[in-house]
């Protein structure tokens, strides 16, 4: 189920502290806090997307991204596969 976050409204019209809550996603969009009655307004927030998939965390999608990647290349070595940066990196001792 979504997250959806609302604000409540203030009796000048300005919004106080956002709160966040479950609910369905066909479930109507609440009007009033659900513990207090006060009057909310619905916020606009980002949305999540997925972490896995085709080519979403892809070597050359990483490096597009500006991100680096290293992969374990033995004895506490670690390699670049990825972006840019030293091509080999030790872990620390």
């Amino acid at each position: 189920m979504p997250i959806y976050v609302y604000a409540p409204v203030n009796k000048d019209g300005s919004l106080g502290e956002s709160f966040e809550w479950l609910q369905g996603i066909h479930d109507p969009i609440l009007t009033h806090h659900p513990e207090t009655g006060v009057p909310v307004k619905k916020q606009l927030t980002n949305f999540s997307t997925p972490t896995k998939g085709p080519g979403l965390l892809s070597n050359d999608n990483l490096s597009k991204k500006g991100f680096t990647k290293y992969v374990k290349a033995g004895g506490g070595s670690y390699k670049k596969v990825a972006g840019q940066g030293p091509d080999r990196i030790k872990a620390p001792n």
